[in-house]
């Protein structure tokens, strides 16, 4: 079976194409979703709170917030993208009758690479604000 990268959506019912605002709609409501249903992702925004909270008192600099927003980012599309993944590994459990261990490392792996990023954030947010504090 080949790939077509280039068909574009169609509409399931009337075969014509989502209009821009439509697709943008999808996708709030997939990042609403997710912060509804995840722990570690609500656990990220209440970091996401405090980090911003403390670049307004320590008046970072604009290449600090640009740095920071960055990494705000990253790290909450990482977790979308780990229950996006987290969701395919339930579908194949499913639809294929595989147990939970068929599917543990796609779901380790996942969660190991926002893991990574949560680190690397800690550390980025250490650099830029120990010395402000100390």
């Amino acid at each position: 079976m080949e790939l077509q990268y280039n068909k574009k959506i169609k509409h399931p019912k009337n075969g014509k194409r989502y209009p821009l605002f439509i697709s943008i709609w999808f996708s709030l409501k997939g990042i609403a979703k997710a912060i509804k249903k995840e722990r570690n992702l609500k656990i990220h925004l209440g970091f996401t709170f405090l980090v911003l909270i403390l670049g307004l008192i320590f008046k970072v600099s604009q290449t600090e917030w640009l740095i920071l927003v960055l990494t705000i980012a990253i790290v909450i599309s990482a977790e979308i993208f780990n229950s996006a993944i987290e969701a395919v590994s339930d579908l194949l459990k499913f639809k294929l009758k595989l147990s939970y261990y068929e599917t543990y490392w796609i779901r380790n792996f996942a969660a190991g690479g926002v893991m990574i990023l949560a680190i690397a954030s800690v550390i980025i947010g250490f650099i830029i604000f120990l010395p402000k504090i100390f």
